[in-house]
């Protein structure tokens, strides 16, 4: 009787969405930053890593030496700080080049190991071209004007292309978002053998953006999706739904976020929703919004998603 209530539980639990069926975990994500602004020291950057290993791709630089420390007094990551950059963080993956989405790299420069920075080419040509210039900061990539001091060598994503993130154990497809016509920002679909994690970087939604980039993932993610593959989103919500539409600047509210993951239900089907670990990222922490955005997606959130807000610091496993 006990094995036939074990089954039964765990057939249930299955039919919540295919992910719960899986184990052990495929990825181990520490967030260095999670925030969207006024806090200098907790800006947007997620070390990724398959399950097991010690070896990094940070996901955007906003912050990153607060970050590891506080990940280091949790026993996420070895001592002292700045040895972990240098030798844990393998490479970077950028999804814009806005400052709370590159601070942390370009300030830990002077003292970091050398490693690629990955991204979409206006991304990179922004890096190199306006801030490793030698007016703004030394020339740390491998281009630009002389001397080009090599740390960094600047990695172009083609997109929609898998590409394995240098010595790291994971592989890369990275797609167009929209943050604000003409803006481009990028997201990034990672692979560990058959397991995908993804993260968007700032986004609008296609609705207010008038563009398909949303939809156009979505359909690329929904088979992962239903097969039960896909581990997680990290996606944004920067602003309360009281902010009005004009004064978005190519961010999501709470309403935007979960129209969008009904559009990928959709494609998927609501069911493959349903406990699906969403990571709410991005929010600005101006008096009383976070406290807002969090209580109006739990309060919306009909679909049934796992949504988590991450801590600096604090070990995620997926």
């Amino acid at each position: 009787m006990p094995k036939l209530l074990l089954l039964w539980l765990f057939l249930g639990l299955s039919c919540l969405n295919p992910v719960l069926a899986q184990a052990p975990a495929a990825f181990t994500v520490i967030p260095l930053g999670v925030k969207g602004g006024l806090v200098e020291s907790n800006l947007s950057a997620y070390l990724v890593a398959p399950a097991g290993s010690a070896a990094y791709a940070c996901l955007d630089a906003g912050s990153l030496y607060t970050g590891v420390e506080k990940a280091v007094a949790n026993r996420h990551l070895p001592a002292p700080a700045g040895e972990a950059i240098r030798t844990n963080i393998k490479a970077y993956l950028l999804s814009h080049a806005h400052l709370d989405h590159v601070a942390g790299l370009l300030l830990n420069a002077p003292d970091d190991a050398p490693k690629s920075i990955y991204g979409l080419a206006g991304c990179l040509n922004t890096v190199q071209n306006d801030y490793f210039n030698w007016r703004a900061w030394p020339n740390f990539g491998s281009g630009g004007p002389a001397p080009a001091l090599r740390k960094y060598q600047l990695r172009e994503l083609p997109l929609r292309q898998e590409v394995a993130v240098e010595n790291t154990g994971l592989s890369v497809r990275a797609f167009a978002l929209s943050h604000g016509k003409p803006y481009q920002s990028a997201a990034f679909l990672l692979r560990t053998n058959n397991s995908y994690l993804l993260y968007l970087g700032d986004t609008g939604a296609d609705r207010v953006e008038q563009t398909i980039h949303l939809r156009e993932l979505w359909q690329t993610v929904a088979p992962l999706l239903r097969a039960g593959q896909l581990r997680a989103v990290f996606i944004e919500a920067s602003y309360p739904d009281s902010q009005p539409v004009s004064q978005l600047f190519g961010h999501l509210t709470p309403a935007l976020l979960l129209e969008e993951m009904a559009a990928l239900g959709s494609l998927a089907g609501k069911e493959a929703l349903r406990n699906l670990p969403v990571v709410v990222t991005h929010l600005k922490p101006s008096p009383g919004h976070e406290e807002v955005i969090r209580r109006q997606l739990r309060e919306a959130n009909h679909l049934q998603l796992r949504l988590i807000f991450p801590e600096q610091g604090q070990l995620l496993t997926f």
